[in-house]
């Protein structure tokens, strides 16, 4: 887990831009990915009410069918983010990650990234290639 101080790197006070990653560039095992896309639907998977002990805050879960104009993937969304990940908004990730869950990929936000609801889109979302739908077997390497 690489820390913001990391990330940031660079001389001066210049930000660098981030770099947009299309749907169809997500890979098994990466971060870092700042991207916008649609939100298609949303499902509610998980929904934990308030627990006995007072501290423990309602869990949300909701599994959210993103997308852009290469191909569309399940983004995870907690809590708060659920209230963002509306149908038909457009939303940016950024600094978004890849969890693996049974095998597919799925996009998640976690504490070092953000969701912030964008302008509509003008693009249309390419529905066919669902990167979720494809299965990764997991693959132990022995050394001889």
């Amino acid at each position: 887990m690489a820390t913001a101080q990391q990330q940031g790197g660079g001389g001066g006070g210049a930000k660098r831009k981030p770099v947009f990653t299309k749907v169809d560039q997500l890979k098994p095992g990466t971060s870092g990915h700042t991207l916008t896309a649609k939100v298609l639907s949303s499902k509610t998977v998980l929904n934990k009410g308030r627990a006995a002990s007072a501290n423990l805050r309602p869990t949300r879960i909701a599994e959210c069918l993103i997308g852009d104009e290469t191909g569309i993937i399940v983004f995870t969304a907690r809590n708060e983010q659920v209230d963002l990940m509306k149908p038909d908004a457009t939303v940016i990730l950024r600094n978004a990650k890849i969890d693996m869950f049974k095998g597919s990929m799925r996009l998640a936000v976690d504490k070092w990234g953000r969701i912030e609801v964008a302008e509509p889109a003008n693009f249309t979302v390419k529905e066919d290639n669902n990167l979720s739908l494809v299965e990764y077997e997991l693959v132990n390497v022995v050394e001889e």
